[in-house]
């Protein structure tokens, strides 16, 4: 397959799509000629362009969940003069294989899923037990059937230092202390959020031992980022920047203290050191993919739920998480590993 092209199509969660880049590496790892394209929405362009193995993002104009078969027709015929050997299909949805069918791509590759037996010629069996992890899923895809599971490549994302410095300088950042970034939001649900309050404590802490604290998100996460700096230990930086810059502004900090969320993914793939909140959730499946970490997760009787809302209304896997566990695995100015 020297010289052709492949296509992958991705994931519509942040974190996935960085987890993602682990299959990507794999592919150019075995194929360095290989050019590889990433069919995705148009949010991740950004993500993309910060990944080496990917010579360009194709944007489906599909919303997330509609079928919208006539966009997706639309989008398939413009490929065909792509002429790629293989797609990688990396949801298990039918939608997600639609656009390679359409588009005539000879190889079709993907698991098993809802009745894409026409849509997928590559099938895999979704075995949960030996892909217990979402990279793992991802990087099966990228392997003979009954091939064994490699060490899982850790993503890294490229940092532009050049936006890093016109942003620091547009937001009229101080850098002259050690940053710690927050991210108190989770774009699947407030079961696998810490109590704003928390975040609010830690950043005293935090301020009081020597560091600056910026809190990241999305325009969303702004009612919370504002609660967080009430006190004036943190800068709210929530709605004023767009994913790139995020990237950038992650790269410039020390450490960050996250929940499970896509900006823990970018954290550390951006090489910091990731300090990360599990709830509804388990480390075990979705692991910040660095070795550079501390994991806070208490596995309670009731977790992992993996549900949006705590089904029983009380939090407990989060709440008794307390700010001063966090502050101790932070530690003291100057550390980062």
């Amino acid at each position: 397959m020297a010289n052709q092209a492949i296509l992958v199509v991705g994931p519509s969660w942040v974190g996935d799509m960085v987890m993602a880049q682990a299959l990507l590496k794999l592919l150019k790892e075995r194929q360095p000629e290989i050019a590889i394209d990433v069919l995705a929405p148009a949010w991740s362009s950004p993500l993309l362009a910060r990944m080496p193995e990917v010579r360009k993002a194709v944007v489906s104009s599909a919303a997330h969940g509609e079928i919208a078969l006539g966009k997706r027709w639309q989008v398939a015929r413009a490929l065909r003069a792509e002429k790629y050997a293989q797609a990688i299909v990396l949801p298990r949805s039918l939608k997600a294989a639609l656009i390679p069918w359409f588009a005539g791509i000879p190889k079709r590759t993907g698991f098993r899923g809802e009745m894409r037996f026409r849509l997928i010629n590559d099938m895999h069996e979704f075995d949960e037990r030996r892909l217990d992890q979402t990279v793992k899923r991802f990087l099966a895809l990228g392997l003979s059937p009954d091939e064994p599971l490699p060490a899982v490549p850790h993503p890294g994302l490229v940092v532009s230092v050049a936006n890093q410095v016109a942003v620091i300088e547009r937001l009229r950042l101080a850098t002259d202390k050690p940053v710690i970034a927050m991210m108190p939001g989770a774009e699947y649900g407030p079961a696998k959020c810490w109590p704003i309050d928390y975040f609010r404590v830690l950043a005293g802490m935090l301020g009081e031992a020597g560091y600056s604290v910026w809190v990241l998100g999305s325009s969303k996460d702004r009612a919370a980022g504002e609660a967080i700096a009430r006190d004036g230990h943190a800068r709210n930086l929530c709605g004023q920047t767009e994913l790139g810059d995020v990237i950038d502004l992650l790269g410039a900090c020390a450490q960050a203290v996250s929940n499970d969320s896509g900006l823990m993914h970018i954290a550390a793939s951006v090489g910091i050191r990731v300090v990360a909140l599990y709830g509804s959730t388990t480390p075990a499946f979705t692991p910040p993919l660095t070795g550079n970490r501390v994991l806070h997760y208490l596995a309670i009787e009731c977790s992992p739920c993996f549900q949006r809302q705590c089904p029983l209304g009380h939090l407990r896997c989060l709440r008794e998480i307390l700010p001063e566990a966090v502050f101790a695995s932070v530690g003291p100015v100057g550390r980062t590993a």
